[in-house]
């Protein structure tokens, strides 16, 4: 089949930045390899684009005004990139960079010099695009997505009342903003990446997909060097900011009772201002001698701790993504999470285990049962580790996920069938609309 010429929106892509931005970036490239991209985005990135190599057919710089775009730039530095607040105030911001960029290609637009127009930023299903109204009578279609975000707050958790902001109770109004209704009535496909937003969508269910994110590079699919019969303490491992949410407290509660009689030793990857309160938890709990907090460490540490772990213990309780998960799985470390968000999606039962989100106590509880089955069963370890580097390798890379984008974009441009992708069943959609 021929390639796809594709006009990609994604403002703030990134080849080096962490979290949405490097997310995108890696997805669109994957996308370049197999597909010719045009990928518009703001000035301030262009030059690092560039330098990173991948095989775009070109890139667009969409130049605002230049006052917009300094307070644009400052946002960038200033916040979080996956915090709320900025989600909420890039409003006008993603508004002012679609507008800008549909001035500059509207007449290459007009003479189909791309197939389709795919927007890839911004990730959040609460910030609509004008280009879905531009595109509605042709002459290409629009596609947006993937869509993540809007995990509700799990109520109950002393982790979540430290952490809830203020502005997640206003996230409904986004319906009633200009173009909040037309972007998702006019796209011809919809890419949601989580079971939460396919929820959200569920009205458009003969045009949404679901390809979760993010992924992982092929290239840190490695085969498994680990003895199949190592013996000696479990290896347990959480990898991610001690923050409240991200729960490691729940993590090292439930490992307690193997780490206190020599079964299992726990290192504790991150840094944030959860580490003193975590720190004299070990103590409290007679841990701290089987436990180590490394700090934040470089990817590659990162990487070869987890190619040495058995089990990465991660009960965070709102995770849009998880692409800690994927890292895990690729890396042949078994996850034991939380079923909620982004790392109940990823994880099934033939490559680890979830946790049902009830409350403190009983995620303790069915951690520790989950830990003692695995200290005891090291062939169960095995299998489940085998199999999850095989999944991770067939489809969590970004290779397998600019496929099924590529699927998705055929058929909306009439080249291919409708494709078949893995979609979260009937009773997840139901129970994460009924959590809402």
């Amino acid at each position: 089949m021929n390639r796809l010429n594709v006009l990609v929106l994604g403002s703030d892509c990134h080849p080096t930045r962490v979290s949405i931005p490097y997310v995108t970036y890696s997805h669109v490239a994957a996308l370049a390899q197999i597909n010719n991209v045009t990928l518009a985005a703001l000035p301030h990135v262009e030059n690092d684009l560039r330098r990173a190599g991948a095989p775009f057919r070109a890139i667009e710089v969409v130049r605002m005004q230049s006052a917009l775009q300094g307070v644009k730039d400052s946002l960038v530095r200033r916040v979080r990139p996956d915090s709320q607040i900025k989600t909420a105030f890039g409003y006008p911001f993603a508004m002012a960079f679609e507008w800008q960029a549909w001035r500059q290609l509207r007449h290459r637009i007009a003479a189909r010099e791309f197939d389709v127009v795919l927007r890839v930023l911004p990730m959040s299903a609460v910030v609509p695009s004008p280009f879905a109204r531009f595109l509605r009578n042709g002459p290409i279609p629009f596609v947006i997505g993937p869509l993540n975000g809007g995990l509700p707050w799990p109520k109950g958790f002393s982790q979540i009342e430290k952490t809830k902001t203020w502005i997640a109770g206003f996230r409904d109004l986004h319906q009633f903003m200009p173009f909040g209704r037309s972007t998702y009535r006019y796209a011809a496909a919809i890419i949601a990446a989580s079971s939460q937003t396919c929820s959200e969508f569920a009205a458009y269910r003969d045009k949404l997909f679901f390809i979760p994110e993010p992924g992982i590079d092929r290239s840190v699919c490695f085969d498994d060097s680990r003895s199949p019969h190592a013996a000696g303490p479990l290896e347990l491992i959480f990898v991610g900011g001690l923050v409240p949410w991200k729960a490691c407290d729940l993590a090292l509660r439930g490992a307690a009772p193997l780490l206190r009689n020599g079964l299992a030793r726990f290192t504790v990857v991150g840094d944030g201002q959860e580490r003193r309160c975590l720190q004299e938890l070990t103590e409290s709990l007679r841990i701290e001698h089987a436990v180590r907090f490394t700090g934040w460490l470089k990817h590659p540490e990162v990487f070869s701790h987890l190619r040495s772990a058995d089990v990465f213990v991660f009960p965070s309780l709102k995770e849009n993504g998880g692409g800690v998960v994927f890292q895990a799985l690729a890396s042949g470390t078994v996850p034991v999470v939380v079923d909620f968000g982004g790392p109940g999606d990823i994880v099934h039962a033939d490559v680890g285990y979830k946790v049902p989100l009830t409350n403190e106590s009983d995620i303790v509880s069915r951690i520790e049962g989950t830990l003692k089955e695995l200290a005891g069963n090291r062939d169960l370890l095995g299998r489940l580790r085998r199999q999850g580097m095989a999944y991770a390798r067939e489809r969590l890379t970004w290779d397998a996920k600019a496929q099924m984008t590529t699927q998705v974009l055929n058929w909306v441009v009439g080249r291919a069938p409708k494709p078949t992708l893995s979609f979260p069943s009937a009773e997840t959609l139901l129970e994460t609309a009924q959590t809402n």
